[in-house]
């Protein structure tokens, strides 16, 4: 659809958000939808997920998939609803922030059960890295998305359905339902994926070496419990919370002395605390609250403010040339301010909501080198000097810096016994090993687009490593009525991804960007249990591109 879409009307800058072929029925974690578009930050096609019940409400619509073209010439809502779209007036709501608008719109209609795509001030002002909220706190956080609405005079898609779905053997469908629900529960990290969430990912990252710290020059943090997922939950979590259908309910609501929210997941902890030298945890929830109800990438805004510090630090730029702002580890009033400006892109926070690469190409001086990103989009929070497969998932990943794409964390698990039986090695096992990721990032790549296609939360079909394409195969077969073997579905996989590198060189990308920033592939870490270590990239992306059938330069053959 997507690139019928480019190839046809590549004028209108078309936005689609797509349901998938489970999407609002009884399997577990079938909730998201996926937006997907030309990236303002990256200049390629970019998909991004979007989790809780927006999906659901589209398909109960009556719709499988929403094409927005063009542009209003005045703010407005899309207002889908039992098998009509509306377009209506939101001018009244235009530089209203994220809860406010979703609660106007709710009391409007009258419904607290709309579930509601917004943009905040900064999709407003064309932030580069603005989002889309999903009722407030599920975020469709990378590359840009909210930067489309606001483009576009769109100010949300608000969807509310009441349709029934119909299912090819419900009685077969209900069992295969029942068993997954069994593998999740039975998981040996369901626990504490239940109570920590992905915050649990701030100690672990932190224990092998590899949580990044001070922009990434360091991988151990000495207060990592200062801010980790543990003392969140002990200190500040009331509830957990689960979006349509998931029995993990990994997500949490928490309240502070100056703040109540859901959330926050671990790259936004992470982002506000040990990437940028905060070791305030209110702090730095208090910004990932404020980071929602404004609509910003926590990741893009995050590592904005991690290279200035570290420009700072390295003495290559000042406070004259950041509007007389202290760009020093740390510091809460700098950090609270200059996300202030990029939301409205006042001063210098003109240039941070441009994005890194942009505002490091506009200093010059050398800050290029520590713009750490890939195909223009930011890195995100777990070094791949210990995580090799992952390395190799983010310079490969057709949206840049990105683990949606392919999550191998089976590197993480030691499994060396299973590794060998599917793999062909060991070393796909060891997340220090230099060889044996390719293989493993090429498996998992067609299991991540496999869960996109299901619209199956990664959480749980990819990290958990419990869905296979014989069991999807059969899940298929008696939800849709649709006859894959496995094999056929592995072609079909396949055939996307070639499809999907194909759009993305015609917008420019080479086999150039498939890398990684230096600091990943000449300076090793000099401390912990990842110490030593570097990303051979080169070697591994030709590996990869052997496998994926496709030459020297990337290219699908």
């Amino acid at each position: 659809i997507t690139r019928y879409l480019y190839e046809q009307h590549a004028q209108a800058d078309p936005i689609v958000i797509g349901t998938g072929l489970l999407t609002g029925t009884l399997f577990p974690a079938t909730a998201a939808a996926v937006i997907t578009a030309k990236s303002p930050v990256t200049g390629n096609i970019c998909h991004c997920p979007v989790t809780q019940k927006a999906g659901l409400e589209i398909q109960f619509s009556g719709f499988d998939y929403i094409v927005i073209r063009g542009k209003s010439a005045k703010p407005v809502f899309l207002w889908i609803h039992d098998g009509v779209a509306d377009i209506t007036d939101a001018a009244d709501v235009w530089g209203k922030d994220v809860w406010d608008t979703t609660a106007a719109w709710r009391k409007t209609m009258g419904d607290e059960l709309i579930q509601t795509l917004v943009i905040g001030p900064a999709g407003e002002n064309l932030v580069k890295f603005a989002t889309v909220a999903c009722n407030n706190s599920r975020v469709c956080g990378r590359t840009g998305m909210g930067c489309l609405f606001g483009s576009k005079n769109l100010k949300a898609v608000a969807v509310r359905g009441r349709g029934r779905l119909t299912l090819a053997d419900p009685l077969e469908y209900l069992e295969l339902c029942r068993t997954f629900d069994r593998k999740i529960l039975q998981h040996p990290e369901y626990t504490k994926r239940k109570e920590l969430g992905s915050t649990l990912l701030m100690k672990a990252l932190d224990g092998i070496g590899i949580l990044p710290t001070n922009h990434f020059q360091q991988g151990l943090a000495d207060y990592v419990d200062q801010v980790s997922g543990e003392r969140l939950a002990q200190e500040y979590k009331v509830k957990n919370k689960s979006c349509f259908n998931c029995p993990i309910h990994c997500s949490r609501y928490y309240i502070t002395p100056e703040t109540e929210s859901e959330g926050p997941e671990f790259e936004t902890l992470c982002s506000y605390s040990s990437r940028i030298g905060n070791r305030d945890l209110p702090f730095a929830l208090k910004m990932a609250a404020y980071l929602n109800r404004m609509g910003l990438d926590s990741l893009s805004s995050g590592e904005t403010i991690g290279w200035a510090m570290e420009c700072v630090q390295r003495g290559l730029l000042n406070k004259d040339d950041f509007d007389g702002l202290d760009f020093t580890w740390g510091n809460r009033e700098t950090i609270e301010k200059i996300v202030r400006m990029i939301v409205f892109r006042q001063g210098i926070g003109d240039a941070f909501a441009e994005g890194t690469r942009s505002l490091a190409a506009r200093f010059g001086r050398g800050t290029e080198e520590y713009a750490l990103q890939v195909k223009g989009l930011d890195m995100i929070c777990g070094d791949p000097r210990g995580l090799k497969a992952f390395g190799l998932t983010y310079a490969i990943a057709s949206r840049g810096a990105d683990h949606l794409r392919a999550e191998p964390f089976f590197e993480l698990t030691e499994r060396y016994e299973e590794s060998v039986q599917r793999f062909g090695t060991r070393d796909a096992a060891d997340r220090l090993a230099d060889h044996g990721k390719a293989v493993l990032v090429e498996y998992t790549e067609r299991q991540a687009l496999l869960t996109d296609c299901l619209t199956l939360c990664k959480n749980v079909g990819l990290s958990m490593d419990i869905l296979d394409f014989e069991f999807a195969a059969r899940l298929l077969r008696a939800g849709t009525g649709l006859t894959f073997t496995p094999e056929k579905m592995d072609q079909a996989l396949r055939g996307i991804i070639d499809a999907d590198r194909r759009m993305n060189i015609a917008f420019g990308v080479t086999a150039d960007q498939d890398t990684l920033p230096k600091r990943f592939t000449h300076e090793p870490l000099t401390e912990g249990p990842s110490k030593g270590t570097v990303v051979p990239v080169k070697q591994m992306v030709q590996e990869y591109y052997g496998l994926r059938g496709w030459d020297e330069t990337g290219k699908p053959k």
